[in-house]
C-alpha cells in the first residue's frame, strides 16, 4: 500500500488528543454533575430526563444525516443494551451518589473491567484472564476494601457507605453484561444505536421513577437552578459531546489508548469533587485510589 495514502487516513494528533481530553474531562466530571443534579431532586427522574433528551437529539441528528430506520430486531437488541447500560447501570449510579461522594463513586465505577473479564471467563467466552489481569483483580479488591471503610465510625455513615457501594457494584455488573452482550446482538450503526439505547433506557427509567419516586410529569418545574444547569451540562457535554468523542476514538485510536479513560476519569472526579463540592481527600482515600487505579492499569494491560 502507498505509504502516503496510509499517512493521509491517519487522524491528526491534535484531533486525537482533543477527543481524548474531552473524554477524560467530560466523562470524569459527570459524577460530580450528577451529584449536583440530584442533590434536591429525585435521582431516577432526573437521570431519565437526561437520557431521553440526549437520545432524542441524537436520533433526530442521525435521521437528518441519512441514517436509515433500524429493523425491529435491531430496535429490540439496542433496547436490551439500553436497559442494562442506562436503566440499571446509570440509574444505580445516580442513586448511589445520594450515599457516597462522587470521587468514591468514580473510583468504584473504574472497576468495570474487573467485572467484564470475570463474566467473560465464567459465562461468555470462557476465556481465562491472563496472570497480569488476575493480579489486577486482586489489587483492585484490596483497594475497594480500603476505600469502603468509613472514616466516620457512626453506624449511619457505615450503612450509607455500603448502600452506595452496593449500588455502584450493581451498576458495574449491568455495564459489564451489557458490554459483553453488545458484541453478540444485532445492533444498528453506532450513532443511532446509542440514540435508541438512550431513548429506551431513559424511558424505562422514567417508568421506574413514576412508580418509586414522588414525582409527576412536570416535577422538573420544581428543580433549582443548579439542578437544571447540571442537567443541561450532562445532556450536551456528558452524553452528546462526550459520547461522540468516545465513539470517534473507538474507530480511530488503539484500544489500549482508549481504555486509559478508565483510570483518568476517577482522578478527574476526585479533583473536581474536592475543588467544587468540598469532598475531602483523606490519606485513606488517596491510598485506596492509587491501589484501585494500579489494579485497573494491570487489568487493562493484561487484556491486551
Amino acid at each position: 500500500m502507498n505509504p502516503a495514502l496510509v499517512k493521509k487516513v491517519q487522524p491528526s494528533r491534535v484531533r486525537l488528543w482533543s477527543a481524548l481530553i474531552s473524554v477524560y474531562i467530560l466523562w470524569g466530571s459527570t459524577f460530580l454533575f450528577v451529584h449536583f443534579m440530584t442533590e434536591k431532586m429525585p435521582p431516577l427522574y432526573m437521570a431519565s430526563l437526561r437520557l431521553s433528551t440526549a437520545g432524542l437529539i441524537l436520533y433526530l441528528y442521525a435521521r437528518f444525516t441519512g441514517t436509515p430506520v433500524p429493523a425491529r430486531k435491531q430496535w429490540i437488541s439496542a433496547g436490551i443494551i439500553g436497559v442494562l447500560l442506562l436503566t440499571i447501570a446509570n440509574g444505580s449510579t445516580s442513586m448511589a451518589l445520594q450515599y457516597v461522594p462522587s470521587s468514591i463513586a468514580a473510583l468504584l465505577a473504574a472497576l468495570v473491567p474487573l467485572f467484564i473479564i470475570l463474566f467473560n471467563w465464567i459465562s461468555f467466552n470462557h476465556t481465562r484472564p491472563s496472570n497480569l489481569s488476575l493480579a489486577g483483580l486482586g489489587i483492585g479488591l484490596v483497594g475497594v476494601s480500603l476505600l469502603v471503610q468509613p472514616t466516620d465510625a457512626s453506624a449511619s455513615s457505615a450503612h450509607n457507605t455500603w448502600i452506595g457501594v452496593g449500588l455502584i457494584m450493581v451498576a458495574n455488573v449491568a455495564w459489564a453484561i451489557g458490554t459483553l452482550l453488545s458484541a453478540r446482538l444485532s445492533l444498528p450503526s453506532q450513532l443511532i444505536s446509542s440514540a435508541i439505547q438512550m431513548l429506551i433506557g431513559g424511558g424505562v427509567l422514567f417508568l421506574f421513577s413514576m412508580l418509586t419516586e414522588n414525582v409527576s410529569l412536570d416535577s422538573i418545574s420544581d428543580a433549582p437552578t443548579k439542578a437544571i444547569g447540571s442537567l443541561i451540562y450532562l445532556i450536551f457535554f456528558g452524553s452528546i459531546i462526550g459520547f461522540s468523542s468516545f465513539a470517534w476514538l473507538a474507530r480511530n485510536a488503539s484500544p489500549s489508548l482508549v481504555s486509559t479513560y478508565a483510570y483518568v476519569n476517577p482522578v478527574v472526579a476526585m479533583i473536581l469533587g474536592w475543588a467544587l463540592a468540598g469532598e475531602s481527600l483523606t490519606t485513606n482515600s488517596i491510598l485506596a485510589a492509587l491501589i484501585i487505579l494500579s489494579g485497573v492499569v494491570l487489568i487493562t494491560f493484561g487484556r491486551k
